[in-house]
């Protein structure tokens, strides 16, 4: 379950997809209003007549499992001044599938079904929820270019290949009895390798660059790239059976990883594919 991240108005909010589901984050969009008290905004919120019939709709719509007694419950309670609602509480209570309570330093806390979010959205600004809208429906264009063009089988193709360099390097680069953090620099030494031959950077200075972005580099590659990875992967191992020192082969890499994409670049049939997704 991976997160990602739009950015709306300055505010960095997460995502994540369950179930072929999306969800963005409610505390996230609570700094909206008050960066310091997220849970207060949420249950003030969660609070109102209109917010606890929408929720409850929902779920009568959405989940087979809801509890309709224990929403009644909440029903008759909405709107009075001693009134207080909580998503934890929600969710237990009526066994709500619209809203994930999630732990966690980075992304963590109430995440939302997306109807529930632009709802809430709409509460908090309709400036807000337009912008909101606007980067939520960007982050899905993006993915479903990615399928389009096959990106996600070429990703998952260059973690499998990934294998074949990872053990190139075991056999070959790793002395005997040392420590897993070394063997962590090591491994992380050669796959910046690869980095500098195909995108002309590290790991960690794109990371420096792309602060906002969850992931690698190798997440947002293009097609090309991806392909092109997945070659030098396999390259790198068979040199550094051959010896080649690090130096020796990041200028091997290099020089392929520019013939290769000059190739890539040139093919028509790639170009289809491009032309495709672009009528879709």
């Amino acid at each position: 379950m991976k997160k990602k991240i739009i950015i709306t108005q300055g505010l960095q909010i997460y995502t994540f997809q369950q179930n072929k589901n999306d969800y963005i984050s409610l505390t996230d969009m609570a700094k909206y209003k008050d960066a310091e008290r997220t849970d207060y905004i949420i249950q003030n919120w969660m609070r109102t007549m209109d917010t606890i019939e929408f929720l409850g709709i929902w779920e009568q719509i959405n989940n087979p499992n809801f509890k309709p007694i224990e929403f009644d419950g909440f029903k008759e309670k909405a709107g009075s001044n001693s009134f207080s609602l909580t998503p934890k509480r929600w969710i237990e209570a009526v066994n709500a599938i619209g809203m994930i309570n999630k732990a966690g330093r980075y992304g963590g806390g109430t995440f939302a079904h997306k109807d529930i979010a632009f709802e809430f959205a709409t509460w908090l600004s309709p400036e807000f929820k337009l912008y909101l809208i606007k980067e939520f429906q960007r982050l899905k264009i993006e993915e479903n270019e990615r399928l389009t063009l096959g990106w996600d089988v070429k990703r998952q193709l260059t973690k499998i290949n990934y294998r074949i360099h990872t053990d190139a390097i075991q056999k070959n680069l790793i002395p005997k009895e040392i420590s897993k953090t070394q063997t962590k620099i090591i491994y992380a030494s050669e796959a910046d390798v690869l980095n500098m031959a195909l995108f002309g950077l590290t790991a960690k200075d794109w990371k420096a660059s792309n602060k906002s972005k969850a992931g690698n580099m190798r997440d947002y590659a293009d097609v090309c790239q991806l392909v092109v990875l997945a070659n030098l992967e396999g390259l790198n191992a068979e040199f550094i059976r051959q010896k080649l020192t690090q130096p020796e082969r990041l200028l091997k890499l290099n020089e392929i990883a520019i013939i290769q994409m000059s190739s890539l670049l040139g093919s028509p049939g790639l170009q289809k594919l491009k032309d495709k997704n672009a009528n879709i």
